[in-house]
């Protein structure tokens, strides 16, 4: 449970010195604070390391010196800024090759983060002299050329307002909201560090490298950090990333009551504490993230385990001030910072190792560093500074822990570097066009040098650095980089190693490279895990898909199982789909499977079966006909119509071989011929057997007295019927093949797994009216043989006609709703099944009991014994 802050308990360590506990406040401090080093060209550089809380009451009524300051702190860290400045100007001033016969100096100020007072020194770099005369340069007045600063953005801006209307080039060194763009207008505003869009798209990529899509949000609560959380949420929104909270941080720690103080960290405690998410981005400037540090150590104090991944922008450095010297930073042992592009620099940590900022009688600005970094004293005299108590003056900057102050060039310092160097880079150009610029060769010395004059030369400046990186602007006047992904290592006595993994650069194609070497990232002691996950809902697995939690984000959802018959073939998919008609789900719905192709094969077993049918069927109708022709002379074969026997011999050949356009791949002429093919055969069979019928019935007619069926005995009948009733399939075929013939099909829908490859019929009309003939004849075919059954049956065939036509009808009559109910090849097996039972039945019926009186009892084939056996019948 979070137990109040009180207010007296965070403000001692914030306003007294650790080793005296001696208070801060009420103390009158001397402003400015400034370090000058003289030179023909002077470069401006307006710092931010030190901090002025004041009281709400402080007026201008008297002069700035004079008033109460209530807190007064100082950040070590970002003295390194003011350093690389001064040891660009050594570099240079060492190196004859650069401004030969040219000294460069440089005049520094502090903004105090302050706006007030950054307006006031910003006039004093300008225009002060020993006395303070605004908007006079007087005689002596120092050649100030160019304006580095400030860290934060507003105020650059504040500078810039300043510095524009004299037409001074300034360049800022920390990073500027893209929606600062149009208040740019001076031509004299350079910006060290890429566009902030840049710096959004690579957290949008680093967030999906690692799958992290639930992220809380601390941001500066002014402008820039209002812009940045619009932006970024716009961003998560088209990347499916969520916002597990929004937390503005006041810019400042300017709280003056007990209440500010506990609603601010009871705030914080909340969304730290109960927040499902583990990965933190925090936006805003180096202060922010001293605050947080205070105020997570307090929930630290209370046990409280953050096992979190911290996301700093650019423009926060991990700087404390000097009075959270002992602050516990465990809670912070996985931070990514997407920090401004940086490479060591020559001989610069050996300039940081050597300084003795104790030691420095010319700086200002150093003395409180001293006081509160190492604890030093100095006389109550301002000049000169005298050190008291327990300081030698030999305190070097390498004596202070990793938290405090840093050997590592920081961004901020590199880009500060690379500012000075692109102003010497201009003054070069400047300096060797003798014909247009011989101002500056006169005998008067650089007075009469503007600084307005390098606007043109800055803009198209472009050189290499002394690591040989080549620095250039571009047409917004921002500097060509990117920015370094760097993992920052927090050890357990809290000393910081710094470890660039990666890197996202803004190339001139615009687009965005991305490069991460995760293996040295240094991850959080207590995550189990390879790398974290920050989530709010687990990641639905192929074959899932998203329902989302009524009230939540879209980023909380549940899993449910894809419906019937579709898919998801990937994590986090938001609809199952349908496969494409050729493919089908597998059994875990997360992929589709093209359907096989099927038909009825001569590979396969059915196929196998139903072709050896049709072979061996055949071969008996080949062998039957073959008996018939060789015993044609024969009484029974004479007594039964030979020419119509014949016939329909030919007519069941040709039916037992039309199952063979069944089988195998549906091509386009199979397809085309195969139905009428088969409808003008069989009809073809059963006119034959309709016609043997009469015949056998006309034949006993006319045996009776004064009968008038003799002119219809003979072969005109037989081949009437037969023609009439081809004629009329076959009229229907021709139509058929001319309206809307059949063609080669696939049917995709009939099975979940398989393509059928089929005949389509075209005209399933056309097709029932085939068969509806042909049932037609079956049925007048059938009756004129049961009519017949009872006549004579040495010359009657009738019986047997009778008995194959029922079989015949049966197994057509089955045919037609096992057809329907079935699909795929097997429909086209039950289809040569009935035409193999079909014919077969006709051919054993009609003609088998006639094969056996010929082969096995041929004493029976005579006419003598036929008419014998016809008489005693009678």
């Amino acid at each position: 449970m979070f137990r109040p802050l009180l207010f007296l308990s965070i403000l001692p360590p914030l306003t007294c010195k650790l080793n005296t506990r001696k208070c801060l406040i009420s103390k009158p401090i001397h402003i400015p604070h400034e370090w000058y080093q003289p030179g023909n060209f002077l470069i401006g550089g307006i710092g931010s390391q030190l901090i002025y809380i004041s009281s709400p009451e402080i007026s201008y009524k008297k002069h700035p010196s004079l008033d109460e300051i209530a807190i007064q702190i100082v950040i070590p860290k970002l003295y390194q800024h003011i350093l690389a400045l001064a040891f660009a100007v050594k570099e240079i001033n060492e190196n004859p090759k650069l401004l030969p016969n040219i000294t460069l100096g440089f005049h520094i100020y502090d903004s105090y983060y302050n706006m007030r007072l950054t307006y006031r020194t910003t006039l004093d770099l300008l225009f002060k002299l020993n006395r303070f005369f605004p908007n006079y340069k007087c005689d002596g007045q120092k050649e100030l050329v160019v304006v580095i600063g400030s860290l934060g953005a507003d105020a650059s801006f504040h500078i810039s307002k300043i510095t524009g209307l004299y037409k001074i080039p300034q360049f800022t060194y920390g990073s500027i909201a893209t929606r600062n763009s149009d208040t740019m207008e001076p031509p004299s505003f350079y910006c060290m560090v890429p566009n902030e869009l840049h710096q959004y798209l690579g957290i949008i990529q680093l967030l999906q490298y690692f799958g992290w899509t639930w992220i809380g949000m601390f941001a500066v609560d002014d402008d820039s950090g209002e812009y940045f959380l619009h932006m970024i949420e716009q961003l998560f929104y088209q990347n499916s990333i969520c916002s597990a909270f929004t937390k503005r941080i006041p810019k400042q720690a300017s709280w003056h009551t007990e209440d500010q103080m506990n609603n601010m960290v009871s705030n914080i405690y909340q969304f730290l504490t109960h927040s499902t998410a583990s990965t933190y981005i925090v936006y805003g400037e180096t202060m922010i993230m001293s605050w947080l540090v205070l105020i997570i150590n307090f929930l630290h104090e209370e046990n409280i385990s953050l096992r979190k991944v911290w996301i700093m922008t650019s423009q926060i450095d991990f700087a404390l001030s000097s009075l959270q010297s002992k602050t516990v930073l465990q809670v912070f042992q996985t931070v990514i910072s997407l920090s401004i592009h940086s490479q060591e620099l020559h001989n610069f940590k050996e300039f940081l190792q050597n300084i003795k900022p104790c030691k420095m009688q010319e700086s200002a600005l150093f003395k409180e560093f001293c006081e509160q970094a190492f604890n030093c004293e100095f006389s109550k005299a301002q000049e000169p500074m005298e050190l008291t108590g327990m300081c030698t003056g030999e305190e070097r900057l390498q004596d202070l822990p990793g938290s405090l102050f840093e050997l590592f060039v920081s961004g901020h310092s590199y880009s500060i570097y690379n500012a000075v160097y692109a102003v010497v880079n201009a003054l070069n150009v400047m300096y060797a066009s003798r014909t247009n610029h011989k101002i500056i060769m006169e005998s008067r010395g650089y007075q009469n040098l503007w600084p307005w004059q390098l606007y043109q030369l800055l803009d198209q400046i472009i050189f290499n650095n002394s690591v040989g990186e080549t620095v250039s602007f571009n047409i917004n006047r921002e500097i060509r980089a990117g920015f370094d992904i760097t993992n920052l290592v927090i050890f357990p006595n809290n000393s910081l190693h710094r470890v660039k993994i990666g890197k996202v650069q803004h190339n001139v194609l615009a687009e965005e490279e991305f490069v991460i070497n995760e293996t040295l990232i240094v991850w959080h002691r207590n995550i189990n895990q390879t790398k974290p996950t920050s989530f709010c809902s687990y990641s639905c697995n192929p074959g899932y898909q998203k329902q989302k939690k009524e009230g939540n984000k879209f980023c909380c959802y549940d899993c449910i199982p894809c419906p019937e018959g579709m898919v998801a073939n990937k994590n986090d998919a938001e609809k199952c789909f349908r496969c494409q008609e050729d493919h089908y789900p597998d059994k875990n719905q997360d992929q589709c499977i093209p359907k096989i192709a099927t038909f009825l094969s001569y590979n396969d077993p059915l196929g196998i079966s139903l072709t050896s049918a049709t072979g061996f069927f055949t071969l008996i109708t080949v062998l039957v006909l073959g008996i018939f022709i060789k015993k044609k002379d024969t009484a029974i074969v004479k007594a039964n119509n030979l020419v119509i026997s014949y016939i329909l011999l030919i007519s069941l050949l040709f039916c037992f071989l039309c199952p063979l356009f069944f089988i195998g791949q549906p091509r386009k002429m199979t397809c085309l011929f195969q139905q009428p093919a088969f409808g003008i055969i069989f009809s073809i069979a059963i006119s034959c057997v309709l016609a043997k019928t009469v015949t056998v019935i006309i034949a006993f007619m006319v045996t009776k007295p004064g009968s008038r069926m003799r002119k219809w005995v003979g072969k005109r009948l037989a081949t009437f019927i037969i023609l009439c009733c081809n004629l009329s399939q076959g009229v229907i075929c021709v139509a058929w093949l001319t309206s809307s013939p059949p063609f080669s099909d696939i049917d995709s829908q009939s099975s979940a797994k398989n393509i059928i490859l089929k005949c389509n019929e075209g005209s399933i009309a056309m097709f029932y009216i085939v068969m509806g003939y042909l049932g037609f004849l079956s049925i007048i075919t059938f009756t004129v043989a049961f009519i017949a059954r009872k006549l004579p049956d040495c010359f009657n065939e009738a019986k047997f006609i009778t008995f194959s036509m029922l079989i015949f009808c049966v197994v057509w009559i089955s045919f037609v709703p096992t057809y329907l109910s079935t699909k795929g090849k097997y429909m086209v097996a039950v289809e040569i099944f009935s035409i193999l039972a079909s014919s077969s039945s006709l051919l054993g019926c009609i003609f088998f009991p006639k094969c056996y009186i010929i082969l096995m009892k041929p004493e029976l084939n005579i006419r003598e014994q036929l008419v014998k056996r016809t008489y005693r019948k009678n």
